[in-house]
């Protein structure tokens, strides 16, 4: 399909950016890691030796077999499209193409083995599970340590960059961009922490989670057992305790862990438009590009703004799959499934904002006559630390004081100034006071940036 005929913007506009992810929520990806469940299955079942009708299968056999998803390829993709749209069931189709590509080989004898006593959500859930889990350790986690690492160098490269403050949209006591910087890196470092540490787990349990099928065909079989191994080669915890369906507990840990980066990243994006608003930051002049259709001075902060664009469809996704998947009623319903089948437009929403938060920084420098000027009209927020210094001093009322003088005014330093040699205390302390200006009132945050 040409991309400009597609509905979605993922695998239309923003295609080429996306593309990456297709190895893993696409359909055929999922077809893929649907036969990868059921040939590790057959595999385990001729490994298992209480199963006497499954002989244990030759290297070549296994590599045959590795290969049904190894080298899966488009057109048998659309062949078990063709399979589907006979039976109206997607598992069932993998399950016939798996037996059509064994039927002429060494493996005839043990076809029927194929699905053997399972329900279509021992491989969904294995197969979902999967795709989320690779898809976020392969691509969207280093994707979020890239926007770290360059956040973390700017705040090294601005830690003594000062500037001015805003609480309530209201003149505060400055800060460092530095600084500011280094706030986002610690705050997506906690979350990419917490996404990292969650453990997916993964059900093979039969029709209702109890093994019955199993049981009965080979009661000699640990089949609490076989399903820890099993499950466990693909790198998830079993979970032993549930329903048809695996209980999306952890994958939901999964979306929210991912939402609360993006709106982190918002809070960013946000940030520096403001920012950019302000002057702050001059952005670059690409002689090419437009800014506007009528305004030819333009330059817009697009690339922030589509950041924050594609967070709130990715977190809507997110918060809607997490809350769903969840529930399920008695031992399953199926609404799962068709919204199991959006975890990837979530993923990739989320992937490209962090991709346009990168590209935005790269076209923005930071303003510094700008900064300065905006300090030096504002003499007024150095009200905090000489009120402080007079309480240390047991002075009367010092905030009222510095209220009455400053509260809704814009000083200078000389007003500012006139105001300190009226005090009634030491010398050092005027000449300390004296000293301050707007750019020098920092604090630590040279040291906060360099965390």
């Amino acid at each position: 399909m040409n991309p400009l005929q597609s509905i979605s913007p993922i695998d239309g506009r923003y295609r080429t950016k996306m593309h990456v992810l297709t190895d893993y929520f696409s359909e055929m990806a999922l077809m893929g890691y649907r036969i990868k469940v059921e040939v590790m299955y057959l595999i385990a079942l001729s490994e298992e030796p209480k199963i006497k009708e499954v002989r244990r299968f030759t290297k070549a056999e296994k590599e045959k077999v590795h290969a049904l998803y190894e080298k899966f390829t488009i057109k048998q993709a659309e062949r078990v499209k063709e399979i589907e749209d006979t039976t109206k069931h997607d598992v069932k189709a993998i399950e016939y193409f798996i037996k059509e590509r064994l039927k002429r080989t060494s493996l005839k004898p043990v076809l029927e083995f194929v699905h053997f006593a399972l329900t279509s959500e021992d491989v969904n859930n294995l197969a979902f599970t999967s795709m989320l889990k690779d898809a976020v350790e392969e691509v969207y986690v280093p994707e979020v340590e890239t926007f770290i690492t360059a956040l973390r160098k700017l705040a090294r490269r601005d830690k003594g960059l000062s500037m001015l403050s805003l609480t309530h949209g209201q003149p505060a006591t400055p800060t460092t961009l530095g600084k500011e910087y280094m706030v986002y890196v610690q705050r997506l470092e906690r979350q990419l922490e917490a996404l990292q540490s969650i453990r997916f787990t993964g059900k093979f349990g039969g029709a209702t989670g109890n093994w019955a099928a199993m049981v009965v065909a080979y009661p000699q079989v640990n089949w609490m057992v076989f399903t820890k191994k099993f499950v466990s080669t693909f790198d998830l915890e079993p979970n032993l305790a549930t329903t048809q369906i695996e209980s999306h507990d952890q994958v939901a840990r999964t979306y929210h862990a991912v939402a609360r980066i993006n709106a982190i990243t918002k809070d960013f994006d946000q940030d520096m438009w403001m920012y950019i608003s302000r002057k702050l930051f001059v952005q670059q002049n690409k002689k090419d590009e437009v800014g506007s259709s009528a305004m030819p001075h333009k330059i817009n902060p697009i690339f922030f703004e589509n950041s924050e664009g594609n967070i709130g469809i990715a977190n809507a996704l997110l918060y809607h799959l997490a809350d769903k998947l969840a529930v399920s009623r008695m031992q399953r319903d199926l609404t799962d499934s068709t919204v199991l089948r959006n975890q990837g437009v979530a993923i990739a929403h989320s992937l490209l904002a962090i991709q346009n938060t990168l590209r935005a920084l790269d076209r923005v420098q930071p303003n510094k006559k700008v900064m300065l000027d905006e300090l030096n009209n504002h003499w007024e927020v150095l009200a905090e630390p000489i009120q402080t210094v007079m309480r240390r001093l047991g002075k009367d009322a010092p905030y009222e004081q510095l209220k009455a003088l400053t509260r809704g005014a814009q000083l200078n330093q000389e007003t500012l100034h006139i105001f300190i040699d009226g005090l009634d205390i030491p010398k050092k302390d005027k000449t300390h006071l004296k000293k301050l200006t707007p750019s020098t009132y920092v604090g630590l945050s040279k040291q906060v940036a360099e965390l």
